[in-house]
């Protein structure tokens, strides 16, 4: 017996956490595409380091989001056309989110890396940067992060695939802020070498939170328990249940943003109320500990063959 019988509905809806929040990661995206082709010329044209790291801050960006909406768009198409059972996907394609969110983090690091060594050549030999004109660009860059930040903001606490995209908007809008800076000095003293140590400062200030990201995703793709689950209080909630004499194979594990799932085998003493028993571990779960998809096995105390299971 398990939680997918007795008349409960286990719809995932036609909407998930990314897609709620698609047609602002659109608006973000157009936005960025734009910044990056300015900052680009604008890097290029005054030999500014400092703006075209931030430009390729905003690269990475502009291929998170574009991931992201991909993502989102397969998942969701994938569910509205009732097509991944057919395909052997019984979970459809929702960790896709988690794969773009690592990706993204990937992406990250390799910018922030060229970005460091293209520093440490420079700073003995930086050349002469006009200060006045990457001001310039870096304010519209700064305006236009702070928009796209703006957009993301609340997705972001929703979807961890938003959530990449949000950290490098974040992480853009600081180097925006970063070169303004650098640029106000080099216009202000001419000291070239300020430029590529702007350079170095964004991609050191990006990178813990990088991590942070990656771990985060790296951890649902290992379906390790969610970080807020405490599993030896679960299956003690579970085993004190009325009836119930034993609780095994539990499992906890999160598919993707907004999406967490439990399984476990209760057994219960003879004579015991299943379906009394499935509703009240399943009230447990949804109550205590925010799992509110499970599949419970409820089998009798005389039941054989889980011990023969090897893992």
């Amino acid at each position: 017996m398990t939680g997918h019988g007795h008349g409960h509905n286990h719809g995932h809806g036609a909407v998930r956490a990314g897609a709620r929040h698609a047609r602002r990661l659109g608006v973000a995206l157009l936005l960025l595409v734009a910044l990056f082709g300015v900052e680009v010329v604008g890097g290029l044209v005054t030999g500014s380091l400092a703006l075209l790291s931030d430009a390729g801050h905003v690269l990475t960006d502009v291929v998170g989001l574009g991931m992201a909406l991909a993502a989102i768009s397969l998942a969701t198409r994938a569910e509205r056309a009732g097509d991944a059972r057919q395909r052997g996907r019984t979970y459809g394609l929702y960790r896709l989110e988690i794969l773009a969110a690592l990706a993204n983090a990937v992406l990250l690091v390799g910018i922030a890396g060229y970005v460091a060594v293209e520093a440490v050549r420079r700073i003995g030999d930086a050349p002469e940067v006009p200060g006045l004109t990457v001001l310039l660009v870096a304010t519209g860059g700064l305006l236009v992060n702070l928009l796209a930040f703006a957009l993301l903001r609340q997705g972001a606490r929703e979807s961890l695939n938003v959530e990449g995209a949000y950290l490098e908007v974040l992480a853009d809008t600081v180097g925006s802020i970063g070169v303004i800076v650098g640029a106000t000095v080099v216009a202000v003293t001419g000291w070239s070498w300020v430029d590529p140590v702007v350079g170095v400062a964004i991609g050191a200030w990006v990178l813990p939170r990088t991590w942070r990201l990656a771990a985060r995703a790296l951890r649902i793709l290992l379906e390790a328990a969610p970080a807020g689950i405490d599993l030896d209080r679960l299956a003690a909630d579970l085993g004190a249940l009325p009836g119930v004499v034993d609780v095994h194979d539990v499992h906890v594990w999160t598919l993707t943003s907004d999406m967490e799932a439990a399984s476990a085998h209760l057994m219960v003493a003879a004579g015991t109320d299943q379906h009394g028993v499935l509703d009240q571990a399943r009230a447990v779960l949804a109550e205590d500990h925010g799992l509110r998809h499970a599949t419970l096995q409820v089998e009798p105390d005389d039941h054989t063959g889980c011990d023969e299971v090897s893992w």
